[in-house]
């Protein structure tokens, strides 16, 4: 029998942006031995992990494509950082309510596929981008905190597209882009 595979669906900020992020998660690996962030690219959430076999996936793709076809890009603003202590750090999204909208389409998608866990969709979501979790120990939060609760952070990225990551074993690789159809 197939052993399903493990994939999430995000929103991913352009390359530079990206890289600029991927500093950070190695500052968090080096200065409080955090490296478990660094497994995905930087990315906000919109569906947490799930299984699927690759009869599923194809139907995945079709639904994401259709969803992606119905949306516009819109502008992401991140602003500062935000902690759920005791264990993570992110970056704040500025304004919630188009991703909220998205996660909302995206979810009653989702529901439409008979073989997609129900109890594993998200019923809601809380936007933003992490650069710490999981294996930030206690400790090491209360000192990373003070150092990132005041620091400052801007960028903006426009939101052209969804992502459907797929897990390889080690870490979360883009495994397809959905481009909105408002882009054209």
């Amino acid at each position: 029998m197939e052993r399903p595979d493990l994939y999430f669906i995000a929103l991913i900020p352009g390359l530079e942006l990206r890289d600029e992020i991927s500093v950070m998660k190695e500052e968090m690996k080096r200065d409080f031995n955090s490296s478990h962030a660094l497994k995905s690219p930087a990315h906000i959430t919109l569906q947490m992990p799930f299984k699927a076999n690759s009869q599923d996936e194809l139907q995945l793709v079709k639904t994401l494509s259709l969803l992606a076809a119905g949306e516009k890009p819109f502008r992401v603003d991140l602003n500062g950082f935000g902690a759920f202590a005791p264990r993570v750090l992110f970056i704040r999204v500025s304004d919630h309510k188009q991703i909220e909208d998205l996660h909302l389409r995206l979810s009653q998608m989702l529901r439409g596929l008979q073989w997609f866990p129900q109890d594993e969709i998200m019923s809601d979501v809380h936007p933003h981008i992490t650069i710490a979790t999981r294996d930030l120990s206690k400790e090491m939060f209360k000192l990373a905190w003070p150092q990132f609760e005041n620091r400052e952070f801007d960028g903006t990225f426009e939101t052209k597209s969804i992502f459907l990551l797929k897990h390889n074993g080690r870490n979360w690789d883009i495994f397809m882009e959905f481009t909105f159809g408002g882009n054209e």
